[in-house]
């Protein structure tokens, strides 16, 4: 199947889906988009800081640079597509979504120990909340992909 290089969806057969249940179109696209620009926001940011300021915030300049991470592996995930990519994506996004409420809630409850903001802190409010909404949407649209399957429910083997 040809693949548009743009965004390395496989071109469909008119259907909205990908021969391996992948949506190629509109939302897969949007969110490989968002996941890209975060990627590089964050590691951008994470990267000037931890080589400039490291000693001021140290464990939010690190947590910057985890979530830049968390988002590459998430946007690899997305771009590949198929049972693999959906897993790694998933999995990926599963991690971001435990993180951002983790140090969202953290960083309210301790502010003293977030002397400076990280991409999660206070679930994403740096980021308009986009942080906060982004693996929502993401798991939404891996469990559309599932049920477009055939993977949100068991085998019939009898």
């Amino acid at each position: 199947m040809p693949e548009n290089s743009a965004f390395g969806a496989r071109v469909t057969d008119g259907g909205g889906a990908d021969h391996d249940g992948s949506l190629a179109g509109g939302p897969r696209r949007v969110l490989v988009a968002l996941y890209g620009t975060f990627a590089l926001a964050a590691g951008a940011r994470a990267g000037v800081q931890l080589a400039t300021q490291f000693s001021e915030a140290p464990v939010a300049y690190l947590l910057s640079a985890f979530a830049a991470v968390v988002y590459i592996v998430a946007t690899a995930g997305l771009l590949r597509g198929g049972r693999r990519g959906r897993l790694t994506a998933l999995t990926a996004i599963t991690v971001e979504l435990i993180g951002v409420l983790a140090v969202g809630t953290f960083s309210l409850l301790d502010r003293a120990a977030f002397p400076d903001a990280t991409v999660w802190s206070v679930y994403g409010k740096g980021y308009g909340f986009v942080p906060l909404a982004l693996p929502v949407l993401g798991l939404l649209l891996l469990r559309q992909q599932a049920d477009d399957v055939g993977w949100s429910t068991p085998p019939d083997h009898g």
